[in-house]
C-alpha cells in the first residue's frame, strides 16, 4: 500500500463527519508529500484513529502524526517527539513528556510553511533514533492495530464519500 491507497483509512474514518474526513485526507497528502520515503502507520484505536509517518515500522520512530478523537471532532497534527524539536513560534500544544501538536480546524488557517520546518526537524530527529539501517523500509502503509471495541461518540456523519486523492 502507499499514498494512493487509502481504503483502510477511509473505512476507519466512516464514523466521522465529512468535514473531519476531508481535513484528515488533506493532512495525509501533506504528510506524505513531506515524508515520501517514510511509512504510514495506522492505528484504529478505542479512543481515536491515528496515523503517523516513520522511517521504520516502529511507533518510536514516528516523525509526525494525525489523530482524530472518537468523542470529538478534534483533529491533531502532531509530533511524537515534539518536546525534542524547536518550536520558535510556540504554536505546539501539549504539556506531556514528549507529544506536541496543533489543533487543525480548517485548511485555510493551517500553517503549512511553519509545520513543514517542524516536520523536517522531526524527520532528522526520528532518523537519529534508528539504531540499524536494516530497520529502514520505504513508502508503505501499515495497519498497526484495529480495536474491536470503539468508544461511541456523538460524531455527526453526513454520508458524503470523500476521495482519497490530493485536494
Amino acid at each position: 500500500m502507499s499514498k494512493e491507497d487509502a481504503k483502510y483509512l477511509l473505512e476507519f474514518l466512516k464514523p466521522f463527519s465529512d468535514e473531519v474526513t476531508d481535513i484528515v485526507i488533506w493532512l495525509r497528502a501533506f504528510a506524505w508529500d513531506l515524508c515520501p520515503q517514510a511509512n504510514e502507520l495506522i492505528y484504529d484505536n478505542y479512543n481515536a484513529v491515528a496515523l503517523g509517518w516513520s522511517p521504520t515500522d516502529k511507533l518510536g520512530h514516528t516523525i509526525c502524526s494525525i489523530a482524530v478523537g472518537r468523542s470529538s471532532n478534534n483533529v491533531h497534527f502532531g509530533f511524537y517527539w515534539g518536546n525534542e524539536i524547536a518550536d520558535p513560534e510556540k504554536r505546539l500544544l501539549g504539556q506531556g513528556n514528549q507529544y506536541r501538536y496543533i489543533l487543525v480546524t480548517d485548511k485555510k488557517t493551517f500553517p503549512k510553511a511553519y509545520i513543514k520546518k517542524l516536520v523536517n526537524d522531526a524527520y532528522a530527529n526520528a532518523l537519529s533514533k534508528v539504531t540499524s539501517p536494516g530497520q529502514l523500509i520505504k513508502g508503505q502503509t501499515i495497519v498497526k492495530s484495529v480495536s474491536e471495541k470503539k468508544r461511541s461518540g456523538k460524531i455527526p456523519k453526513t454520508g458524503k464519500t470523500v476521495s482519497a486523492k490530493k485536494k
